[in-house]
This record gives structure tokens, sequence and C-alpha cells, in this order.
């Protein structure tokens, strides 16, 4: 099987409530983690590449090993351009053999937005690659991507005929409430429970129905999805790591927003707290050993597990992978 675009599981997904998962890669292990999740799941896949994992582990050292997973697991996965902030770099991943792509124009005005997503649109399409726009802007920080509370903003439903109309995007990314990183909310923005946990302010499922309402059938994407598992930050922080209220966006809201318009969701930071975590506590564990082998083997397949969590629970894909 070939590399395959994300319309034919955006159509799906949205028609059945569920989500496709798209996962950040930058390695072997994540990329094998993930896609040994999925084959067991026999779940389809999007694994996406930002520019800064672009950067740091190459372009053709990452389509090499997307060959491979394809080869050993014969899923249908399309890989993505995650967070594209120009024309050039869109253009050199779609003639670098990438199926999508995402422009990011959200920190610009709607016209200028326009005109640079439409740029890219028309371009990729011509190569059969699909494109992803974004309106409203999430506040975090995740590779180049630093986005303050007070610069961050909700999506503007007004805006979105508009926008999808004029660049002729496949899918749209909005802004309700998910955030980049491991640290999404201050502690003032959230409440605490009984046992003392943060508790983040919910999803603005308002402003989802209301962009839905106005696309009807068009695929909504959600950027900033990581739940941050507390069991990793606890194994993060029991074993030399820093990482106080860290809190994520609860599984349960997610899976809500998978059964309405959402067919696409983001998932980075959870994958880099099980593998920081498994590294963290094996090296407490084991002083005495240097082998790479040794200390990536239980970090992969704590991503593996995580993944197949995500898949079956959250995502609701498992299983359908057949279709495509």
């Amino acid at each position: 099987m070939a590399l395959v675009t994300s319309k034919a599981m955006f159509e799906d997904a949205y028609k059945n409530g569920y989500a496709i998962g798209a996962f950040n890669v930058n390695n072997m292990e994540i990329i094998q983690g993930i896609t040994e999740a999925a084959k067991e799941e026999n779940a389809p896949l999007i694994l996406q590449v930002s520019s800064g994992a672009r950067k740091y582990a190459n372009h053709t050292y990452l389509m090499k090993l997307v060959e491979a997973a394809i080869i050993e697991t014969d899923l249908p996965i399309c890989l993505h351009l995650d967070h594209g902030d120009t024309f050039e770099l869109c253009k050199s991943c779609v003639d670098g053999g990438f199926t999508s792509v995402m422009i990011d124009g959200s920190h610009l005005k709607l016209e200028d937005n326009i005109a640079l997503t439409k740029k890219v649109v028309d371009y990729a399409h011509a190569h059969g690659v699909v494109v992803e726009g974004e309106l409203g802007r999430l506040a975090g920080i995740e590779d180049a991507i630093n986005v303050s509370a007070e610069d961050s903003s909700y999506t503007d439903p007004a805006e979105v005929e508009e926008f999808v109309t004029k660049t002729g995007v496949d899918s749209l990314a909005i802004a309700i409430g998910t955030s980049h990183g491991a640290y999404k909310f201050t502690a003032a923005q959230c409440t605490r429970n009984a046992q003392g946990v943060l508790v983040p302010p919910p999803l603005r499922f308002d402003i989802l129905k209301e962009v839905s309402r106005r696309l009807p059938g068009f695929p909504i994407v959600l950027h900033g999805s990581s739940s941050v598992p507390q069991n990793f930050v606890k194994m993060i922080n029991d074993n030399g790591g820093k990482m106080p209220d860290a809190v994520g966006i609860p599984e349960d809201q997610l899976r809500e927003a998978a059964r309405m318009s959402v067919c696409k969701i983001n998932i980075d930071s959870d994958l880099r707290l099980a593998m920081t975590g498994s590294i963290r506590q094996y090296f407490s564990e084991h002083p005495d050993h240097f082998d790479p082998r040794q200390y990536l083997r239980p970090a992969r397949e704590n991503i593996k597990q995580i993944v197949k969590h995500k898949l079956v629970n959250v995502l609701g894909c498992a299983g359908k992978a057949s279709l495509f």
C-alpha cells in the first residue's frame, strides 16, 4: 500500500462519528510505537511532521521510516505537514512526497490568511495533495509555536464559510479551548478537585456546533489535544523531572468532539511524556546501563500502549483501516 490522503478517512469519520488520530513523529521508535499500535487495532493513521521534526530528523530519513512502516503494517497512512508556516515549506513537502499539508496563517489578518492558504491549496491540489487551514489561535508552546494566552483567540464562526469557500481547503483547524504543549492551562484558568488535581476549563462546544452548522459535512481538526496522562507526569517527577501542574484535555471531551464534526485529533505531547517518563525511570532503575536499545525499548512500548488506548477509547477509529 502507498501513502494515501485523508480525504476518504475524513468522509467516513464524519459520517460515523469518530476521528482519525494524527500523531507527531520525530524518530524511528516513535514511528514504530504508533504504527505497531495501529496495526494491532487495525486503525487508519495520520503521521504528521512539524518543521522542527523535519529539521531534526531530515526529510529523507523520515520518508524512508514512514515507507518502512507501510511495508511492515500495510495500513492506510497519510503523511501530513503539521503547522507549515510558509508556502515554500508546504511546496517542499508536497514535492517531497507528503500527501497532506497544513498551512497555518492563523496569525495573519483574515484576508492575508485566505490569500496564503489559497496559494498553497492551488499548488497542492494540482499535485493530488490535500490541505488543512486554520482559523483562530491556540495558546501554548510546541516546537516553533509559542502563543501566549493573551495572544490566543477562539475561532469566529462568522468567518468560516468565507475562508473555506475562498481557499478551497479540505479541512479546517479551529480553536475551541485546546492548547499546545504539556502546560496547556495556568492554575488560574483551572479549578481543583477534591484530590487537589487541576481541572481545565471545558471545551467550547458551542463554537464547534456553530461552525458545524455553517459547514455541514466539512471535516474539522483539533490541535493541541494531548490529555497529559498523569501517570507519565508522575513517572517523570518521581525520577528527577520537574513538571508541576501539567494538565491536558479530558479524554471524554475529545471523544464527544469526535462524535461531532471533528475528524482529526492531533496528539504529540502525550507521546513525548510517555517516552521521557520511560527513559527517566529506566535510568533511575538501571544506572549502570548505557545501551540505547535498552532504554528505548520500554519507551517504544509505552508509546504503543498509549496510542492503542487513544485509538480505541478516545478516537473511536480502531477497526476502520480495512475501509480504506
